[in-house]
Protein backbone atom coordinates (compact mmCIF):
# COMPACT_ATOMS: atom_id res chain seq x y z
CA UNK A 1 0.00 0.00 0.00
CA UNK A 2 1.28 3.49 -0.81
CA UNK A 3 2.01 5.83 2.09
CA UNK A 4 -0.80 8.12 0.98
CA UNK A 5 -3.32 5.30 0.79
CA UNK A 6 -2.26 3.97 4.20
CA UNK A 7 -2.56 7.42 5.74
CA UNK A 8 -6.01 7.91 4.23
CA UNK A 9 -7.24 4.47 5.27
CA UNK A 10 -6.28 5.14 8.88
CA UNK A 11 -8.03 8.48 9.10
CA UNK A 12 -10.95 8.40 6.68
CA UNK A 13 -13.63 7.71 9.25
CA UNK A 14 -12.79 10.82 11.27
CA UNK A 15 -11.55 13.13 8.47
CA UNK A 16 -8.08 13.69 9.86
CA UNK A 17 -6.67 17.12 10.43
CA UNK A 18 -3.96 16.38 7.92
CA UNK A 19 -6.50 15.82 5.17
CA UNK A 20 -8.49 18.83 6.25
CA UNK A 21 -5.49 21.04 5.62
CA UNK A 22 -5.37 20.11 1.93
CA UNK A 23 -6.96 22.24 -0.75
CA UNK A 24 -9.54 19.50 -1.36
CA UNK A 25 -10.88 20.12 2.16
CA UNK A 26 -12.45 23.37 1.04
CA UNK A 27 -14.85 21.79 -1.48
CA UNK A 28 -18.48 21.04 -0.69
CA UNK A 29 -19.95 17.56 -0.38
CA UNK A 30 -21.87 17.86 -3.65
CA UNK A 31 -18.73 19.10 -5.39
CA UNK A 32 -16.75 16.21 -3.93
CA UNK A 33 -19.19 13.70 -5.40
CA UNK A 34 -18.94 15.42 -8.77
CA UNK A 35 -15.15 15.40 -8.66
CA UNK A 36 -15.03 11.76 -7.55
CA UNK A 37 -17.25 10.81 -10.47
CA UNK A 38 -14.60 12.06 -12.91
CA UNK A 39 -11.43 11.38 -10.88
CA UNK A 40 -9.76 8.15 -11.96
CA UNK A 41 -6.60 8.34 -9.87
CA UNK A 42 -7.27 6.17 -6.78
CA UNK A 43 -4.95 8.11 -4.45
CA UNK A 44 -6.56 11.40 -5.39
CA UNK A 45 -9.98 9.83 -4.91
CA UNK A 46 -8.97 8.75 -1.40
CA UNK A 47 -7.75 12.24 -0.61
CA UNK A 48 -10.95 13.86 -1.85
CA UNK A 49 -13.13 11.46 0.13
CA UNK A 50 -11.06 11.95 3.27
CA UNK A 51 -11.38 15.72 3.07
CA UNK A 52 -15.17 15.61 3.36
CA UNK A 53 -15.94 12.23 4.94
CA UNK A 54 -16.76 13.78 8.29
CA UNK A 55 -19.26 16.23 6.84
CA UNK A 56 -21.82 14.00 5.18
CA UNK A 57 -25.33 14.84 6.31
CA UNK A 58 -26.99 11.67 5.02
CA UNK A 59 -26.04 8.00 4.52
CA UNK A 60 -27.04 8.32 0.85
CA UNK A 61 -24.52 11.04 0.09
CA UNK A 62 -21.85 9.10 1.99
CA UNK A 63 -22.73 5.93 0.09
CA UNK A 64 -22.23 7.40 -3.37
CA UNK A 65 -18.92 9.06 -2.50
CA UNK A 66 -17.70 5.88 -0.83
CA UNK A 67 -18.68 3.75 -3.81
CA UNK A 68 -16.92 6.02 -6.28
CA UNK A 69 -13.77 5.76 -4.19
CA UNK A 70 -13.71 1.97 -3.90
CA UNK A 71 -14.43 1.61 -7.62
CA UNK A 72 -11.33 3.65 -8.41
CA UNK A 73 -9.24 1.44 -6.12
CA UNK A 74 -10.72 -1.73 -7.62
CA UNK A 75 -9.89 -0.62 -11.14
CA UNK A 76 -6.27 -0.47 -10.04
CA UNK A 77 -6.61 -3.90 -8.34
CA UNK A 78 -5.87 -2.41 -4.92
CA UNK A 79 -8.17 -4.68 -2.96
CA UNK A 80 -6.08 -4.64 0.21
CA UNK A 81 -6.43 -0.86 0.18
CA UNK A 82 -10.19 -1.22 -0.20
CA UNK A 83 -10.30 -3.46 2.84
CA UNK A 84 -8.21 -1.03 4.91
CA UNK A 85 -10.37 1.85 3.69
CA UNK A 86 -13.69 0.26 4.56
CA UNK A 87 -12.57 -1.40 7.79
CA UNK A 88 -11.49 2.01 9.08
CA UNK A 89 -15.14 3.09 8.94
CA UNK A 90 -16.01 0.54 11.61
CA UNK A 91 -14.17 2.71 14.13
CA UNK A 92 -16.51 5.61 13.42
CA UNK A 93 -19.19 6.14 16.12
CA UNK A 94 -21.79 6.25 13.33
CA UNK A 95 -21.22 2.53 12.73
CA UNK A 96 -23.99 1.86 15.27
CA UNK A 97 -26.40 3.45 12.79
CA UNK A 98 -27.69 0.78 10.42
CA UNK A 99 -27.73 2.94 7.24
CA UNK A 100 -24.08 3.89 7.81
CA UNK A 101 -22.99 0.28 8.18
CA UNK A 102 -25.14 -0.76 5.22
CA UNK A 103 -23.01 1.49 3.00
CA UNK A 104 -19.94 -0.52 4.00
CA UNK A 105 -21.67 -3.77 3.07
CA UNK A 106 -22.79 -2.35 -0.28
CA UNK A 107 -19.33 -0.96 -1.04
CA UNK A 108 -17.72 -4.35 -0.49
CA UNK A 109 -20.30 -5.82 -2.82
CA UNK A 110 -19.82 -3.46 -5.76
CA UNK A 111 -16.16 -4.48 -6.00
CA UNK A 112 -16.92 -8.20 -5.68
CA UNK A 113 -15.65 -8.65 -2.12
CA UNK A 114 -18.72 -10.51 -0.91
CA UNK A 115 -17.00 -12.46 1.87
CA UNK A 116 -16.06 -9.14 3.48
CA UNK A 117 -19.65 -7.93 3.05
CA UNK A 118 -21.01 -11.04 4.77
CA UNK A 119 -18.47 -10.78 7.58
CA UNK A 120 -19.47 -7.16 8.14
CA UNK A 121 -23.14 -8.15 8.33
CA UNK A 122 -22.32 -10.87 10.86
CA UNK A 123 -20.35 -8.36 12.97
CA UNK A 124 -23.35 -6.08 13.48
CA UNK A 125 -24.18 -7.46 16.92
CA UNK A 126 -20.64 -6.86 18.17
CA UNK A 127 -20.66 -3.37 16.63
CA UNK A 128 -23.93 -2.53 18.38
CA UNK A 129 -25.80 -2.04 15.12
CA UNK A 130 -29.46 -3.11 14.88
CA UNK A 131 -30.57 -5.25 11.95
CA UNK A 132 -33.59 -4.70 9.74
CA UNK A 133 -34.44 -5.01 6.06
CA UNK A 134 -32.06 -2.08 5.41
CA UNK A 135 -28.87 -4.05 6.10
CA UNK A 136 -30.43 -7.29 4.81
CA UNK A 137 -31.12 -5.65 1.45
CA UNK A 138 -27.58 -4.24 1.40
CA UNK A 139 -26.26 -7.78 1.86
CA UNK A 140 -28.48 -9.17 -0.91
CA UNK A 141 -27.39 -6.32 -3.19
CA UNK A 142 -23.74 -7.06 -2.39
CA UNK A 143 -24.38 -10.65 -3.48
CA UNK A 144 -25.92 -9.46 -6.75
CA UNK A 145 -23.06 -7.02 -7.44
CA UNK A 146 -20.60 -9.85 -6.78
CA UNK A 147 -22.48 -11.90 -9.41
CA UNK A 148 -23.25 -14.65 -6.90
CA UNK A 149 -26.82 -14.85 -8.14
CA UNK A 150 -27.45 -18.44 -7.12
CA UNK A 151 -26.54 -17.61 -3.53
CA UNK A 152 -29.24 -14.98 -3.07
CA UNK A 153 -32.10 -17.49 -2.54
CA UNK A 154 -30.03 -19.23 0.11
CA UNK A 155 -29.42 -15.98 1.98
CA UNK A 156 -33.07 -15.03 1.57
CA UNK A 157 -34.04 -18.24 3.34
CA UNK A 158 -31.33 -18.35 6.03
CA UNK A 159 -30.75 -14.75 7.18
CA UNK A 160 -34.35 -13.93 8.25
CA UNK A 161 -34.48 -17.11 10.33
CA UNK A 162 -31.08 -16.58 11.93
CA UNK A 163 -31.34 -12.86 12.67
CA UNK A 164 -35.13 -12.38 12.89
CA UNK A 165 -35.37 -9.83 10.08
CA UNK A 166 -38.37 -9.56 7.78
CA UNK A 167 -37.88 -9.28 4.01
CA UNK A 168 -39.68 -6.30 2.48
CA UNK A 169 -40.67 -5.61 -1.12
CA UNK A 170 -37.14 -4.48 -1.93
CA UNK A 171 -35.82 -7.82 -0.64
CA UNK A 172 -38.26 -9.67 -2.88
CA UNK A 173 -37.24 -7.47 -5.79
CA UNK A 174 -33.59 -8.47 -5.34
CA UNK A 175 -34.58 -12.13 -5.06
CA UNK A 176 -36.59 -11.84 -8.27
CA UNK A 177 -33.60 -10.33 -10.02
CA UNK A 178 -31.38 -13.20 -8.88
CA UNK A 179 -33.76 -15.75 -10.43
CA UNK A 180 -33.84 -13.76 -13.64
CA UNK A 181 -30.05 -13.47 -13.77
CA UNK A 182 -29.70 -17.26 -13.68
CA UNK A 183 -32.35 -17.66 -16.34
CA UNK A 184 -35.32 -18.87 -14.28
CA UNK A 185 -37.98 -16.16 -14.78
CA UNK A 186 -40.76 -18.65 -13.91
CA UNK A 187 -39.41 -18.87 -10.33
CA UNK A 188 -39.33 -15.09 -10.32
CA UNK A 189 -43.01 -15.00 -11.29
CA UNK A 190 -43.80 -17.32 -8.39
CA UNK A 191 -42.18 -14.83 -6.00
CA UNK A 192 -44.21 -12.05 -7.57
CA UNK A 193 -47.36 -14.03 -6.75
CA UNK A 194 -46.05 -14.52 -3.21
CA UNK A 195 -45.66 -10.76 -2.85
CA UNK A 196 -49.27 -10.33 -3.96
CA UNK A 197 -50.35 -12.92 -1.40
CA UNK A 198 -48.57 -10.98 1.34
CA UNK A 199 -50.33 -7.79 0.30
CA UNK A 200 -47.08 -6.07 -0.69
CA UNK A 201 -47.27 -3.14 -3.06
CA UNK A 202 -45.65 -4.17 -6.35
CA UNK A 203 -44.01 -1.51 -8.47
CA UNK A 204 -43.01 -1.74 -12.12
CA UNK A 205 -39.46 -2.76 -11.17
CA UNK A 206 -39.96 -6.53 -10.57
CA UNK A 207 -42.29 -6.77 -13.57
CA UNK A 208 -39.65 -5.05 -15.70
CA UNK A 209 -36.92 -7.36 -14.43
CA UNK A 210 -38.94 -10.44 -15.39
CA UNK A 211 -39.85 -8.99 -18.79
CA UNK A 212 -36.21 -8.30 -19.56
CA UNK A 213 -35.25 -11.87 -18.62
CA UNK A 214 -37.94 -13.32 -20.86
CA UNK A 215 -36.86 -11.15 -23.78
CA UNK A 216 -33.27 -12.30 -23.34
CA UNK A 217 -34.41 -15.92 -23.53
CA UNK A 218 -36.22 -15.16 -26.77
CA UNK A 219 -39.61 -15.50 -25.11
CA UNK A 220 -41.10 -12.28 -26.50
CA UNK A 221 -44.72 -13.47 -26.33
CA UNK A 222 -44.36 -14.34 -22.64
CA UNK A 223 -42.69 -10.98 -21.99
CA UNK A 224 -45.62 -9.16 -23.59
CA UNK A 225 -48.00 -11.17 -21.39
CA UNK A 226 -46.12 -9.90 -18.34
CA UNK A 227 -46.52 -6.37 -19.70
CA UNK A 228 -50.26 -6.93 -20.10
CA UNK A 229 -50.48 -8.32 -16.57
CA UNK A 230 -48.61 -5.31 -15.20
CA UNK A 231 -51.01 -2.94 -16.97
CA UNK A 232 -54.03 -4.95 -15.82
CA UNK A 233 -52.85 -4.92 -12.20
CA UNK A 234 -52.99 -1.12 -12.22
CA UNK A 235 -49.24 -0.87 -11.63
CA UNK A 236 -48.00 2.58 -12.55
CA UNK A 237 -45.95 2.33 -15.73
CA UNK A 238 -42.54 4.00 -15.74
CA UNK A 239 -39.74 4.85 -18.14
CA UNK A 240 -37.73 1.78 -17.12
CA UNK A 241 -40.51 -0.57 -18.20
CA UNK A 242 -40.82 1.16 -21.55
CA UNK A 243 -37.07 1.06 -22.04
CA UNK A 244 -37.07 -2.72 -21.71
CA UNK A 245 -39.61 -2.92 -24.52
CA UNK A 246 -37.64 -0.37 -26.55
CA UNK A 247 -34.45 -2.39 -26.25
CA UNK A 248 -36.21 -5.52 -27.40
CA UNK A 249 -38.03 -4.20 -30.46
CA UNK A 250 -37.81 -7.01 -33.00
CA UNK A 251 -35.01 -6.32 -35.46
CA UNK A 252 -34.13 -3.04 -33.80
CA UNK A 253 -36.64 -1.20 -36.00
CA UNK A 254 -36.09 2.59 -35.60
CA UNK A 255 -39.74 3.33 -36.41
CA UNK A 256 -40.87 0.92 -33.70
CA UNK A 257 -38.53 2.51 -31.16
CA UNK A 258 -39.65 6.00 -32.16
CA UNK A 259 -43.27 4.87 -31.79
CA UNK A 260 -42.72 3.68 -28.21
CA UNK A 261 -40.91 6.92 -27.32
CA UNK A 262 -43.87 8.90 -28.66
CA UNK A 263 -46.24 6.66 -26.68
CA UNK A 264 -44.29 7.38 -23.51
CA UNK A 265 -44.47 11.10 -24.13
CA UNK A 266 -48.23 10.94 -24.79
CA UNK A 267 -48.66 9.25 -21.39
CA UNK A 268 -46.80 12.07 -19.71
CA UNK A 269 -43.63 10.03 -19.20
CA UNK A 270 -40.31 11.64 -20.02
CA UNK A 271 -38.05 9.47 -22.20
CA UNK A 272 -34.57 9.38 -20.69
CA UNK A 273 -31.06 9.06 -22.08
CA UNK A 274 -31.43 5.26 -22.27
CA UNK A 275 -34.48 5.69 -24.53
CA UNK A 276 -32.70 8.08 -26.86
CA UNK A 277 -29.45 6.10 -26.82
CA UNK A 278 -31.27 3.06 -28.14
CA UNK A 279 -33.05 5.08 -30.82
CA UNK A 280 -29.67 6.47 -31.85
CA UNK A 281 -28.19 2.94 -31.86
CA UNK A 282 -31.00 1.68 -34.08
CA UNK A 283 -30.38 4.46 -36.57
CA UNK A 284 -26.64 3.70 -36.54
CA UNK A 285 -27.15 -0.01 -37.09
CA UNK A 286 -29.34 0.76 -40.07
CA UNK A 287 -26.74 3.11 -41.59
CA UNK A 288 -28.85 6.20 -40.83
CA UNK A 289 -26.04 8.31 -39.37
CA UNK A 290 -27.70 11.66 -40.13
CA UNK A 291 -30.76 10.63 -38.12
CA UNK A 292 -28.52 9.35 -35.30
CA UNK A 293 -26.67 12.67 -35.17
CA UNK A 294 -29.96 14.51 -35.10
CA UNK A 295 -31.02 12.53 -32.02
CA UNK A 296 -27.66 13.36 -30.44
CA UNK A 297 -27.91 17.05 -31.28
CA UNK A 298 -31.46 17.27 -29.90
CA UNK A 299 -30.70 15.66 -26.54
CA UNK A 300 -30.55 18.97 -24.71
CA UNK A 301 -33.89 20.04 -26.19
CA UNK A 302 -35.29 16.78 -24.83
CA UNK A 303 -33.89 17.56 -21.38
CA UNK A 304 -31.30 14.80 -21.51
CA UNK A 305 -27.56 14.79 -21.03
CA UNK A 306 -25.39 12.39 -23.06
CA UNK A 307 -23.70 9.67 -21.04
CA UNK A 308 -20.75 7.37 -21.74
CA UNK A 309 -22.95 5.06 -23.83
CA UNK A 310 -24.06 7.98 -26.00
CA UNK A 311 -20.50 8.93 -26.86
CA UNK A 312 -19.32 5.35 -27.21
CA UNK A 313 -22.10 4.47 -29.64
CA UNK A 314 -21.80 7.51 -31.87
CA UNK A 315 -18.00 7.40 -32.03
CA UNK A 316 -17.94 3.69 -32.83
CA UNK A 317 -20.47 3.88 -35.66
CA UNK A 318 -19.02 7.11 -37.02
CA UNK A 319 -15.69 5.29 -37.32
CA UNK A 320 -17.39 2.32 -38.98
CA UNK A 321 -18.71 4.73 -41.59
CA UNK A 322 -15.30 6.38 -42.01
CA UNK A 323 -16.56 9.62 -40.46
CA UNK A 324 -13.52 10.20 -38.29
CA UNK A 325 -13.97 13.98 -38.15
CA UNK A 326 -17.39 13.42 -36.60
CA UNK A 327 -15.91 10.87 -34.20
CA UNK A 328 -13.19 13.31 -33.16
CA UNK A 329 -15.72 16.07 -32.57
CA UNK A 330 -17.89 13.80 -30.43
CA UNK A 331 -14.80 12.64 -28.51
CA UNK A 332 -13.93 16.22 -27.59
CA UNK A 333 -17.46 16.73 -26.32
CA UNK A 334 -17.12 13.59 -24.18
CA UNK A 335 -13.99 15.07 -22.62
CA UNK A 336 -15.77 18.27 -21.58
CA UNK A 337 -18.42 16.15 -19.87
CA UNK A 338 -15.98 13.68 -18.26
CA UNK A 339 -17.61 10.78 -20.11
CA UNK A 340 -14.63 9.50 -22.09
CA UNK A 341 -15.36 6.16 -23.84
CA UNK A 342 -13.27 3.03 -23.34
CA UNK A 343 -10.14 1.94 -25.19
CA UNK A 344 -11.94 -0.54 -27.45
CA UNK A 345 -14.03 2.32 -28.84
CA UNK A 346 -11.38 5.00 -29.12
CA UNK A 347 -8.77 2.76 -30.74
CA UNK A 348 -10.93 2.79 -33.89
CA UNK A 349 -10.93 6.58 -33.83
CA UNK A 350 -7.16 6.85 -33.40
CA UNK A 351 -6.47 4.32 -36.16
CA UNK A 352 -8.90 6.10 -38.46
CA UNK A 353 -7.36 9.50 -37.85
CA UNK A 354 -3.94 8.05 -38.65
CA UNK A 355 -5.19 6.61 -41.96
CA UNK A 356 -6.31 10.10 -42.90
CA UNK A 357 -2.92 11.55 -41.93
CA UNK A 358 -4.45 13.44 -39.02
CA UNK A 359 -1.67 12.55 -36.62
CA UNK A 360 -2.06 15.72 -34.57
CA UNK A 361 -5.66 14.79 -33.77
CA UNK A 362 -4.69 11.16 -33.09
CA UNK A 363 -1.94 12.27 -30.70
CA UNK A 364 -4.41 14.65 -29.07
CA UNK A 365 -6.81 11.80 -28.29
CA UNK A 366 -4.05 9.73 -26.69
CA UNK A 367 -2.63 12.72 -24.80
CA UNK A 368 -6.03 13.61 -23.33
CA UNK A 369 -6.73 10.02 -22.29
CA UNK A 370 -3.33 9.73 -20.64
CA UNK A 371 -3.96 12.92 -18.67
CA UNK A 372 -7.29 11.62 -17.37
CA UNK A 373 -6.36 8.09 -16.26
CA UNK A 374 -3.60 6.72 -13.98
CA UNK A 375 -0.60 5.09 -15.74
CA UNK A 376 -1.41 1.55 -14.58
CA UNK A 377 -4.57 1.41 -16.72
CA UNK A 378 -2.98 2.84 -19.87
CA UNK A 379 -0.83 -0.06 -21.07
CA UNK A 380 -3.02 -0.73 -24.09
CA UNK A 381 -2.79 2.92 -25.11
CA UNK A 382 1.00 2.91 -24.90
CA UNK A 383 1.14 -0.21 -27.06
CA UNK A 384 -1.17 1.34 -29.68
CA UNK A 385 0.82 4.57 -29.63
CA UNK A 386 4.03 2.66 -30.36
CA UNK A 387 2.35 0.54 -33.03
CA UNK A 388 1.15 3.61 -34.92
CA UNK A 389 4.42 5.46 -34.57
CA UNK A 390 2.87 8.25 -32.52
CA UNK A 391 5.59 8.29 -29.88
CA UNK A 392 7.90 10.38 -32.08
CA UNK A 393 7.75 12.87 -34.92
CA UNK A 394 8.10 10.26 -37.64
CA UNK A 395 5.28 9.68 -40.09
CA UNK A 396 3.07 6.94 -38.67
CA UNK A 397 2.64 3.78 -40.72
CA UNK A 398 -0.59 3.24 -42.69
CA UNK A 399 -3.05 1.05 -40.84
Amino acid sequence: MSSLALRQARHLATASAAAASTSAATISISKAKSVLRSEHDPDKALEIYSSVSGHYSSPLSSRYAQEYTVKRLAKSHRFSDIEAFLESHKKDPKVSQEPFLATIIRSYGIVGMFDNALTTYEQMTDLGTPRSSVSFNALLSACIHSKLYDRVPQLFDEIPKKYKVSPDRVSFGILIRSYCEVGTPKLAMEKLKEMEGKGMQITAVPYTTIMNSLYKKGMSDEAEKVWDEMVKSGCELDVGAYNVRIMNIQGGNPDGVKGLIDEMSNLGLKPDIISYNYLMTCYCRNGMMDEAEQVYNNLEDNFCKPNATTFRTLIYYACQQGQFDTGYKVFNKSVTMNKIPDFNTLKHLVRGLVTQSKTIEAKSVISIVKSKFPPNVLKAWTKLEEELGLTNDETPPRV
